[in-house]
């Protein structure tokens, strides 16, 4: 293992910053193109045990037992995934000059006195961590000098799942019509290994087997650093299966397959689902809603402390409450990778019990797309590099063109709009149409609850960074679109990427057309309009201006929930991360004239004949 790490890969790192609403990504803040070698003979890290997923789990317990014989606070522990981080793949940048030592950045990492204040004397300590299965076996090294310094110290023994290449992480996804189900996952199998598919079966029914495309991305997919360089990881094989002709309402058991060359078959564990109402059908329906969850570790690592603090709260909260839950939309900023490709897994990991038995439908958002000249609205470098690729190779949705991350969906009584705030959305492009196609398609009779979601807050929100502009929106948003949502009569409007929670009055033309309240009858006034980013990443503060169409404002961590009772009663609840309880809620209930009557600047021409 000493003779890997004296020939261990170098491409200078970037460091970046994202703005004090979203945080640093953790593994950043890691110069790791500045290590230095200095093995010490008395220096040591052993992991325990060296075999996981002996039974099929693919989350793990590793025990870390280490010792360094000169200690210092600044000592961390770094996690490295393939264990061999050799740099045979790490060409030097100029002939003439070595390249570094090291050149790829862990998947995690912790500090070495973590828990244990007598690292500091003793040089003796110890560490839990959870590893998941990502395909290739991994090693734990210890560096003194701290994470801007690095000095390459020990590194462990191999540890391995014994399955690495099995089927992980299944995510749900409802396809281009209301009765198909996507099913995406991830594996080490490419198609000459093995040939994809998922068996399905409906409750009482006989089995059926669907095949699945596979995809994948590589390093010159990327569009810069630090996805192309020290956050690079194979990403493995990503596959989605689409179950068709689905029974409305229907609970359907699967499992993940792969037939290999050798005619057996590799197989994940069995998961179930629930079929799509049919549009229109009454019902009990229940949605949750979102913005920048990001994922978080549970073992303590550093990212879980600084980065994502309520990310894990969030998710345990969708867990506990899972029977609860019909479907699931997160609109954008969905893991917070920033070009650390590693992070992916980590999230689909966290969200398995979520996404593997509810649709788990996502937003884009400019931590997954934005990049200069990649053709994203805005040319800043908040996706560290990702530019839009992984999001759209990761997870499954239903637009025409998965570059062009916008997409309607119908849920029994819901009909959802979701924007791409990180392509041109104003009067006269592309997603402009589509958006006023899919809020005048609808038919308000059958599905009266229309919603629109985007990333980026295209309607009114009192975070400080959009009071300082003096837009207190995303500049052009509501001027491009309100008029769409006032003519079609959208019931509420969500957004994300502010770091908060905030709901408004019924506002048309920055006027409360209503007043706020918990109860709202009658004929359709304006939009609501709900910001919901605080389902993890670090929290953004308000303007102390308080304007007069903000009602309700939280600087905390929380998620939103609809609940469809019937065609004429919507709730809607706003519930805290730290303890799933409601906050903020109000009611809509009307008759579906009242979707038809006239309102302000939504009249339809009439005529005097008779």
């Amino acid at each position: 293992m000493v003779f890997y790490l004296l020939i261990l890969l170098g491409i200078t790192s970037s460091l970046f910053s994202f703005g004090a609403s979203s945080g640093e990504q953790p593994l950043s803040r890691i110069a790791i193109h500045r290590t230095t070698f200095a093995v010490h003979s008395s220096a040591y890290v052993k992991a325990s045990p060296t075999v996981l997923g002996l039974k099929g789990e693919n989350k793990e317990w590793v025990t870390l037992n280490f010792g360094h014989p000169n200690p210092s606070s600044d000592d961390w522990i770094g996690v490295f995934s393939p264990a061999n981080f050799s740099a045979s793949v790490c060409a030097p940048e100029n002939e003439r000059v070595h390249p570094p030592i090291l050149c790829t950045s862990p998947i995690k990492f912790q500090y070495a006195n973590y828990k244990d204040n007598g690292y500091n004397k003793t040089g003796k300590g110890s560490l839990k961590l959870q590893l998941i299965n990502q395909r290739e076996d991994f090693s734990f090294a210890l560096f003194s000098g701290g994470l801007l310094n690095p000095k390459l110290v020990a590194v462990s023994n191999t540890v391995t799942f014994a399955y690495p290449k099995a089927p992980v992480y299944p995510r749900l996804a409802q396809g281009k019509s209301w009765n198909e189900m996507t099913v995406t996952w991830t594996s080490g199998y490419s198609i000459d290994e093995a040939i994809p598919f998922v068996e399905w079966v409906p409750q009482g029914g006989a089995p059926m087997h669907s095949p699945a495309g596979t995809l994948t991305f590589s390093r010159s997919s990327m569009c810069g650093a630090p996805a192309r360089t020290v956050g690079w990881r194979d990403p493995g094989y990503i596959h989605t299966s689409f179950l068709k002709d689905l029974w409305p309402n229907m609970k359907y058991a699967y499992r993940l397959g792969h037939k290999l060359n050798n005619g057996s078959y590799v197989w994940s564990h069995l998961y179930s689902f629930r079929a799509s109402p049919f549009p229109g059908q009454e019902s009990l329906q229940r949605v949750i809603i979102f913005g920048d969850m990001g994922k978080a570790e549970a073992d303590g690592s550093n990212e879980y402390n600084d980065f994502q603090p309520a990310s894990l709260n969030t998710t345990n909260q969708l867990i506990k409450d899972l029977e609860n839950i019909d479907i699931v939309l997160h609109i954008g900023d969905i893991c917070y990778a920033n070009g650390y490709i590693s992070q992916w897994d980590q999230f689909t990991a966290q969200i398995e019990p979520i996404a593997s038995t509810v649709p788990y439908m996502v937003g884009s958002g400019n931590h997954e797309r934005d990049w200069p000249g990649t053709g994203s609205f805005y040319g800043n470098m908040d996706s560290g590099g990702e530019c839009g690729v992984i999001a759209e190779t990761m997870f499954f949705v239903p637009a025409d063109n998965r570059a062009k991350f916008w997409y309607k969906t119908d849920y029994g009584m819901f009909r959802f709009c979701i924007a791409d705030t990180e392509h041109d959305w104003r009067p006269g492009t592309e997603q402009y149409k589509f958006i006023e196609h899919c809020l005048a398609s609808v038919d308000r009779r059958k599905q009266p609850w229309l919603i629109f979601l985007a990333h980026r807050v295209l309607g009114y929100s009192s975070d400080y960074s959009y009071a300082v502009e003096g837009s207190f929106e995303e500049p052009m948003g509501r001027e491009s679109l309100q008029k769409l949502w006032q003519k079609y009569k959208v019931d509420i409007a969500f957004y994300g990427h502010a770091h908060n929670y905030e709901r408004t009055c019924p506002v048309y033309q920055n006027t409360c057309v209503r007043n706020a309240s918990n109860l709202y009858t009658g004929p359709f006034a304006a939009t609501t309009h709900v910001v919901v980013g605080g389902a993890g990443a670090s929290l953004s503060g308000f303007t102390t201006l308080r304007t007069h169409w903000s009602y309700f404002q939280d600087f905390d961590h929380g998620f939103a929930k609809l609940t469809a009772f019937n065609h004429s009663t919507l709730l809607f609840e706003y519930k805290k991360s730290s303890d799933g309880k409601v906050y903020d809620h109000f009611i809509i209930a009307r008759d579906y004239r009242d979707i038809l009557a006239c309102a302000f600047d939504s009249c339809e021409r009439t005529t005097l004949a008779t």
